[in-house]
């Protein structure tokens, strides 16, 4: 029976769990037409169970205090508990879909078994979707992002194949191509769109740099442990263990380019001034306005033309990124989100906060706990954007209509805030603590607002929405 030792950084993911916030990375991809449930077994036993066998393997605790967590391989494995087929309620809308992927999104995941799920919903709008649940331990959401991309193809007629181990050279470039090929296509949209949020994502060699800088990565650490806790708004509080998900209409993304280029911003700098926009609007009905709030924005620190390891693991930084939600002036608010990222981008903050991630999933739980608590109680919600194919691309032969995603908020902070985009659209989506924002729909509403109007004000006709 397989066993090994699980990493540090992927302790400290594991030992984060609390009734009130799981650290499971959940995604949903929907489609037009219906997905074929034999083909979609067969694409997980292939591209999904066979390259990686940490989603065969359990967690076992150490017999010992002082012993390590290992994956262990589970003597019961079976799919079937963990690739579902289920149907969506009447009247089986994305309205209905919200509510289902909410309800998962508060259960969590059965530790005696392999830590991930797949639902095919069906009945949804006429199509499928297909809803995914996978435990932080296994992998970051840069990595199972990549592995769930890796599981598509760009034709619906294309051969599902039997993938290479990977250590074997000669087979694996075959995986390797299609890997990179995948990947190709995010790195190239990034430039625009940085994986959560970071524009880093697609310059992994300045990650390396930074890391070296002893000097730099210092003063980081410096300033993130004496960072004040972050301003006292209703995104702060006690949390339930009810959660609520939702997604928007899409948005055109070459008009939200457009944008960008006439304020020499990035696309991630105008969907930054969008979010700070929508939170002050929010956070003003609620009576809770004030100068600022601190979003933890992750980023990655793994090499993208390289294919993904066997054991997958947790390899990604965290900044904060303080949202001037004061400003009221949309344009100075683009002009200051843009000096904002771009000071971050030569920030060793996340590297530094790699490595300390590392080093508390060493300590006791109870001692994890205060450190989690202490970085936690210095942001108010977790921030990301995820750039997809720029074209569409095949799941079990039916072509993906969307795709939204989001990465777990660890401590106390009750509010995650995705952006994808994919084959020329920007979906923004929403992960609340139904106790702190019981009303996630009017942050989704708010964000459509805000981006509708700085189109607006930039006098592009060709904007539009969904």
């Amino acid at each position: 029976m397989a066993s090994t030792r699980m990493s540090t950084a992927d302790v400290a993911w594991l030992n984060m769990d609390r009734p009130t916030n799981s650290m499971v990375v959940n995604g949903v991809m929907w489609f037009d037409e219906p997905v074929d449930w034999d083909r979609l077994r067969q694409l997980y036993e292939e591209r999904f169970l066979g390259p990686y066998p940490k989603f065969r393997q359990r967690v076992v605790a150490p017999s010992l205090a002082f012993g390590r967590v290992r994956w262990e391989d589970d003597p019961t494995f079976d799919l079937d508990r963990h690739l579902l087929r289920v149907r969506l309620p009447a009247p089986g809308d994305r309205a209905a879909l919200h509510r289902y992927v909410s309800e998962q999104m508060s259960r969590p995941l059965d530790r005696d078994r392999p830590l991930w799920e797949t639902h095919l919903v069906e009945g949804y709008n006429g199509g499928s979707a297909v809803f995914s649940r996978i435990h932080h331990a296994i992998a970051d959401g840069i990595a199972l992002i990549r592995l769930l991309l890796s599981m598509t193809d760009d034709h619906a007629d294309e051969t599902l194949f039997h993938p290479p181990e990977l250590e074997e050279p000669e087979r694996d470039r075959s995986l390797t191509r299609r890997v990179r090929g995948l990947v190709s296509d995010a790195v190239k949209v990034s430039g625009q769109l940085a994986h959560e949020g970071m524009e880093v994502l697609t310059q992994p060699s300045r990650a390396v740099q930074l890391a070296e800088l002893a000097s730099a990565g210092t003063t980081a650490l410096g300033k993130d442990l004496f960072l004040p806790p972050d301003y006292r708004t209703v995104l702060k509080g006690q949390m339930g263990t009810k959660k609520q998900a939702m997604w928007s209409d899409p948005f055109d993304l070459a008009t939200v380019k457009a944008i960008g280029r006439a304020h020499e911003a990035t696309v991630n700098d105008v969907v930054c001034t969008a979010v700070t926009g929508a939170l002050r609007t929010y956070l003003e009905h609620r009576d809770s306005l004030t100068e600022e709030v601190r979003a933890l924005v992750p980023f990655n620190l793994r090499p993208l033309d390289e294919p993904l390891p066997r054991h997958l693991g947790n390899k990604f930084g965290v900044v904060f990124l303080p949202l001037p939600i004061g400003v009221a002036d949309r344009t100075e608010r683009l002009a200051e989100i843009k000096r904002r990222m771009d000071a971050i981008k030569n920030s060793a903050e996340g590297v530094v906060a790699y490595g300390i991630l590392s080093v508390i999933g060493m300590t006791p739980v109870q001692v994890e706990k205060v450190v989690v608590d202490l970085f936690a109680s210095k942001g108010s919600l977790v921030l990301t954007n995820v750039p997809g194919p720029r074209e569409p691309v095949y799941l079990a032969g039916t072509k993906l209509a969307g795709i939204m995603g989001w990465v777990p908020s660890s401590g106390g902070v009750g509010l995650g805030m995705s952006i994808f985009s994919y084959d020329g659209d920007l979906t923004v989506g929403i992960s609340a603590d139904a106790r702190l924002v019981p009303d996630p729909e009017r942050l989704v509403d708010a964000f459509n607002d805000e981006l509708t109007a700085l189109l607006k004000e930039e006098h592009h006709p060709e904007w539009h929405v969904g």
